[in-house]
């Protein structure tokens, strides 16, 4: 690595960046950390542009004003939905607004490390590519687990466990790059928890209204797992009076789940880990993104695990910016010839 007074000569901004389902977010070397939900729309036609007063929108603010845009989450289950063209180009907005919001400075070359769902390295590397491709001069496109690993450091004898809207990807670290067999992905992640909940709260509900990003939301303020003694009541309107509704059960019943193939994905990644090495990884279990802020999964998950011996089970501190932390050392220390010009 070159010493940081070279770097500055040379002007190089490095960044890294999570695109993640549900969110994205970017850390740079001069400061900068930002985040926005990763949603991209377009006026639908000349009286949204009018409504909107922008060409297109990201995050919060898309979410709000959807009924008069193209809409587009494009990163679903996380995979890139590749030839929907609307799909590659809300990839490329995103990347573009990212890169804006770190503020680089004029003439400055881009260093760029992109965490992305394991599933979607494995099937959208190029894709991903031609999207970073017109708003960075060098780029490493990495798992979002090993990007959160290795911001902590945790290179050797550990699980990371990245709880993500569209996938949960396992990965194990054992002091080297991991390759796909270090690695797994299952479906059942905050999104299915949403669906879920809608479902659940439809058979409770039937003449109330709700549609599914207020369900999201529920889930993101409420989620937990076990129990817990507070009451969880949201107002809901019902023949357009608001009315007072309560949906502990179904936070909890969605929450969980997920939490049977969270179990068994965990066990068998272990289990066909080198005997040898096992019980230091069973110690060394981190749970990271979004989901690892469902209240009692991580004490969950350690208990259920006892029966295999003892383990310890923790989460990131910064859920949020955990991934883009990570790909940002990564990106700072990274040697010339891991990275690709573009």
């Amino acid at each position: 690595m070159k010493p940081k007074d070279e770097q500055k000569q040379e002007n190089i901004l490095f960044v890294g960046i999570d695109l993640g389902t549900s969110r994205s977010a970017i850390s740079s070397s001069n400061g900068k950390r930002e985040w926005i939900e990763s949603y991209v729309g377009w006026p639908k036609d000349f009286i949204a542009e009018q409504v909107v007063g922008k060409p297109v929108l990201f995050g919060a603010e898309a979410l709000q004003h959807r009924l008069s845009l193209d809409f587009c989450r494009p990163l679903e289950r996380g995979i890139i939905k590749e030839g929907i063209e609307s799909s590659e180009r809300a990839v490329k907005e995103i990347i573009r607004h990212l890169v804006h919001l770190a503020k680089p400075e004029s003439g400055q070359k881009i260093h760029a490390v992109v965490g992305v769902p394991a599933e979607s390295l494995k099937v959208n590397k190029l894709a991903i590519r031609k999207a970073v491709a017109e708003y960075v001069h060098t780029l490493m496109v990495v798992s979002e687990p090993f990007a959160i690993a290795y911001g902590m450091n945790l290179l050797n004898d550990a699980l990371i466990i990245d709880i993500g809207a569209g996938t949960v990807d396992f990965c194990i670290m054992h002091g080297t790059i991991p390759s796909e067999e270090d690695q797994r992905t299952i479906l059942t992640a905050g999104d299915y928890i949403d669906e879920q909940l809608f479902n659940y709260l439809i058979e409770k509900y039937p003449n109330s209204k709700f549609n599914k990003n207020m369900v999201r939301l529920f889930k993101e303020k409420f989620s937990f797992v076990r129990d817990i003694r507070e009451e969880i009541r949201v107002e809901l309107p019902v023949n357009g009076k608001p009315v007072m509704h309560d949906i502990k059960d179904e936070i909890r019943r969605a929450c969980e789940s997920m939490l049977p193939s969270l179990v068994e994905t965990t066990t068998e990644m272990i289990a066909r880990f080198d005997p040898e090495f096992q019980m230091k990884i069973k110690n060394n279990i981190v749970l990271a993104g979004g989901g690892s802020l469902i209240r009692g999964i991580a004490e969950y998950l350690q208990d259920a695990l006892k029966e295999y011996g003892t383990c310890k089970v923790t989460r990131v501190a910064d859920p949020l910016f955990a991934g883009a932390d990570g790909a940002l050392k990564l990106a700072q220390d990274m040697p010339t010839k891991y990275w690709e010009t573009l």
